[in-house]
C-alpha cells in the first residue's frame, strides 16, 4: 500500500482541517448517501447543501455538538410497501454527520427545491487573531 503525505494540503485548508484527519485514518462514510457538496462562499463562509428530496422539512433535523454537525431524515407515516417497476429515488432514512474545526459557527438552515442548505461561519475569537506588536 502506498502512503500519501497530506501536509501540503493542511495548508490551504481552512475551516475543515479533520477532513484530511479522516483521510489519513481512513475514516470514510460508509455510504454515499445523500449526496451532499461543501462550498466555501467567502472568505470564513462555508455552505453544506443536502440533496433531501422526498422528505418535507418537519422530517429533517440538524443538531450541532462538540464541533459535530448530524443531519437525520426519517419519513414518518405512509408505511404501506409500494410496488415499483424501477426505483431510481431513494427513499430510505439518513443520518450524516460533519466534524467541523474549531470556531465554525452555525448561522442557519433552509429547504428548497429539494436541497438543505447549512449555512456556517469561521469566527475567530480577538485573543486567538495576529496581532501586529510594535518595535520601540
Amino acid at each position: 500500500m502506498r502512503n500519501f503525505d497530506l501536509s501540503p494540503l493542511y495548508r490551504s485548508a481552512i475551516g475543515f482541517d479533520r477532513l484530511f484527519n479522516a483521510l489519513e485514518a481512513g475514516q470514510n462514510q460508509t455510504n454515499g448517501y445523500p449526496p451532499y457538496n461543501v462550498e466555501l462562499v467567502e472568505e470564513n463562509h462555508y455552505r453544506i447543501a443536502i440533496a433531501v428530496a422526498g422528505f418535507a422539512e418537519q422530517e429533517l433535523e440538524i443538531t450541532s455538538h462538540d464541533n459535530m454537525l448530524i443531519v437525520r431524515g426519517a419519513h414518518q407515516g405512509e408505511t404501506a410497501e409500494k410496488t415499483f417497476l424501477y426505483q431510481g429515488i431513494a427513499e430510505r432514512n439518513f443520518e450524516r454527520k460533519f466534524q467541523l474545526a474549531e470556531h465554525i459557527q452555525i448561522k442557519g438552515a433552509k429547504l428548497e427545491n429539494g436541497l438543505l442548505y447549512i449555512d456556517m461561519q469561521r469566527v475567530i475569537p480577538e485573543t486567538l487573531k495576529p496581532r501586529r506588536i510594535e518595535i520601540k
